[in-house]
């Protein structure tokens, strides 16, 4: 390996660090009170050594938002792997969602609740993580509509639907919103709220 390659990997290895040690900053402090300082202290750097790879905290926010993404939009291609039938195809992916904010609801929180990441969207322009995501649901969405297995035939209309609905599905959980409910039976219900937003977009 040349010194340019063991420059870049250590480059990356630094980075890493630093991604890790801020996603446990804000899940533990939260997007305000995790500073850069405090960031540098988690791994022993000093906060100008955070700006030779980060230009504020915002940025940083988002890159570890965006590894979020990276997990999720892998959980939802797995999930449809081998898989035909565009319905079966939603449904699988409607609970490797669900599944993936009840096994990571910081990091869920971070990539979909809080505003933190959304002031570095805007300074960019872009959000192709965020997109990606939303295409791939899609792409999924347009195979039952070609295929007339739902009834909403407006692509944007019953993919944002679907979004909504399973958002507002785990937020409530993940934000202790069922508290109320008896807790043996949360995993059921949302498991069988699911099924019935399947069961309500399918043509008769």
């Amino acid at each position: 390996m040349g010194i340019t390659e063991r420059k870049e990997r250590e480059r990356q290895e630094v980075r890493s660090l630093i991604l890790e040690a801020a996603q446990q900053a804000f899940i533990e402090d939260g997007y305000e009170k995790a500073s850069i300082r405090a960031i540098a202290d988690r791994v022993e750097y000093s906060p100008a050594t955070i700006y030779l790879y980060f230009k504020d905290k915002s940025e940083i926010f988002f890159a570890v938002h965006e590894l979020g993404f990276e997990k999720l939009i892998n959980q939802l291609l797995d999930a449809v792997e081998g898989i035909e039938n565009p319905i079966e195809k939603l449904r699988q992916q409607g609970y490797a969602y669900m599944n993936f904010a009840l096994e990571n609801p910081e990091m869920y929180d971070l990539m979909f609740i809080q505003n933190a990441p959304m002031e570095a969207i805007f300074e960019n322009e872009e959000w192709v993580c965020g997109h990606r995501c939303f295409e791939h649901l899609c792409d999924t969405v347009q195979q039952c509509i070609d295929n007339k297995l739902i009834k909403i035939s407006v692509l944007g209309v019953a993919t944002m639907s679907i979004w909504s609905f399973m958002h507002g599905l785990v937020s409530l959980k993940i934000r202790n919103r069922f508290k109320t409910f008896p807790q043996e039976h949360i995993q059921n219900l949302m498991s069988a709220s699911v099924e019935q937003m399947i069961a309500l977009l399918q043509n008769d």
